[in-house]
């Protein structure tokens, strides 16, 4: 363990956050020599300390923090403080991911360009190509140890995945299989193969699922150069008469609040942290909060066409035995508006707890049907879909009157549909009720949208200082040693699950940020 740096040290970059942007950017920046300083809001979980329990271990890992919401969108109404379901914790939210690894798609970074001007959607070209990025989603897919990669086997099939399979070949899907995933299915860089526990959203307890919490972290520390805070909720970023960040201001793990001085701040919150800490460091200087210039901090938050499709059979499933996100169809993920709408979709294994399978299927529901379904959870198959979401900038995080335990305004989440994601979400739950039909399913259960996982925009990637946040290495357009480093940096949603982009941007941002130090640009 590194000791400890000053709290007047200038020199080191401060990152906030250490989940997959913040802690591959911490271990990526200390294997350079740099130092780094990295403040986690929660505390330090290992995998013998994860609960195989859903509402234990949510209780251990989940940002409860107060947030509100408002718009339309359903979580608004089911879950009014808890928009997002996401963990607080050394590790950030690849504790809890399912750990599905795929490249975004090459017309996926021209949403704008190949879509065309949707109405009441603020689509954007991403300032970067796929071309740009596949020598960063290499060492990345390297460093997750991704399945069917690098000459990775897949990992073996459950009930759940076998249900899809036969119903993928029924419809005449070609891309279905077990997935992209970052869980071992062999041992790999010290890590155990995985034992098809099927508490992936509870934490990996055999170390076999990538988490940052302990790969890059424990990684970054050994070189002496990476000291990790748990327990350090940052309230604000402070700047300098020139208009350079200077310093984060946090409260520590006794109360009590500090200053760590920094050459550069990269802030790695997610789409919802990330930006309200830039509102709240608002100053004379940027009144508006930092980075803002653009008025696009805050704006455009997406997060993902989501929704599930549960289907009951005449024999036991036993859908939680496996991992939780056991195969994937990708044949949707085209870009096809014969279908009525923009973008594509991705379709995928999933299984829930019966806590949450209660909490979940049709949520404040009662009665017998519900009763029925509940009596039947031994027997269901189910698939979570995802899809690319249209940004908008009316969805958007703002400052809340509520306040934080410290004092500081909380979050608020709008969100309301947009049309294009309405349409995508009708056609996937026909897709996935087909499916199940076509191979027996005696009932089909379409789901609303779960509290979010995938929680992007925000603080968007743009090739003009008008049209976003961050250029595309991250780094602002207004305050040159000021960085975003998570999913709010995406311009566009795309239909993947973003983890894998998140960290090969991050691997990129480093390499930038080595380059902008060594020539004194920061």
């Amino acid at each position: 363990m590194t000791a400890p740096f000053e709290l007047k040290d200038d020199s080191v970059v401060v990152i906030i956050g250490t989940g997959a942007g913040g802690g591959t950017l911490a271990n990526e920046l200390a294997q350079k020599g740099i130092d780094v300083v990295a403040l986690e809001a929660g505390g330090r979980h290992l995998p013998p300390d994860y609960i195989n329990d859903e509402w234990a271990s949510f209780g251990q890992l989940a940002w409860t923090d107060m947030r509100t919401t408002s718009g339309s969108w359903r979580v608004a109404k089911d879950f009014a403080n808890l928009p997002a379901w996401i963990v607080k914790a050394v590790g950030g939210s690849t504790v809890h991911w399912a750990g599905a690894s795929l490249r975004i798609q090459d017309h996926e970074f021209r949403a704008q360009s190949e879509y065309g001007n949707v109405d009441g959607a603020n689509l954007l070209d991403w300032p970067l190509t796929l071309q740009d990025l596949e020598p960063y989603y290499d060492k990345a897919e390297n460093k997750l140890g991704v399945t069917r990669t690098n000459g990775i086997p897949g990992l073996p099939g459950n009930n759940n995945f076998k249900i899809m399979k036969a119903g993928a070949d029924k419809l005449g899907y070609k891309n279905c299989h077990t997935g992209r995933m970052a869980i071992n299915s062999e041992p790999r860089d010290g890590r155990a193969s995985c034992r098809q526990l099927g508490f992936c959203f509870q934490g990996c307890k055999m170390g076999a699922k990538w988490s940052s919490a302990y790969t890059e972290i424990p990684q970054g520390e050994a070189t002496g150069h990476l000291e990790v805070r748990p327990n350090a909720h940052v309230q604000m970023i402070e700047h300098d008469s020139d208009g350079k960040v200077s310093a984060v201001v946090y409260v520590d793990g006794d109360g009590n609040q500090q200053r760590q001085s920094a050459r550069a701040v990269c802030v790695a919150g997610n789409s919802i942290e990330s930006p309200r800490m830039l509102l709240n460091s608002a100053s004379s200087m940027f009144p508006d909060g930092l980075a803002n210039s653009s008025g696009q901090v805050g704006r455009n938050y997406m997060r993902h066409m989501t929704g599930s499709v549960y289907a009951s059979f005449e024999n036991p499933v036993h859908m939680y035995r496996g991992t939780t996100m056991a195969g994937i169809i990708t044949d949707e993920s085209r870009h096809d508006p014969a279908r009525g709408f923009v973008g594509g979709f991705e379709m995928e294994t999933l299984s829930i707890g019966v806590p949450f399978m209660a909490a979940f299927i049709n949520p404040g529901a009662w009665g017998r049907e519900f009763a029925a379904t509940m009596d039947m959870y031994e027997n269901l198959a189910g698939m979570w879909i995802v899809g690319e979401d249209m940004p908008q900038e009316s969805n958007r995080i703002t400052l809340s009157e509520e306040k934080d335990q410290h004092g500081m305004p909380a979050a608020n989440v709008h969100f309301d549909d947009h049309p294009n994601d309405v349409a995508m979400r009708n056609y996937a739950y026909q897709q996935g009720k087909a499916l199940y039909d076509s191979v027996g399913a005696t009932q089909t259960h379409p789901t609303p949208p779960y509290p979010s996982t995938h929680n992007l925009g925000t603080n968007r990637m743009s090739a003009n200082a008008s049209d976003g946040v961050v250029n595309s290495f991250g780094q602002s357009h207004d305050i040159s040693n000021l960085f975003i480093s998570d999913g709010s940096q995406f311009t566009t949603g795309a239909a993947e699950n973003p983890t894998l982009t998140i960290v090969t941007l991050a691997i990129r941002q480093a390499d930038h940020i080595a380059e902008l130090m060594t020539s004194k640009a920061i």
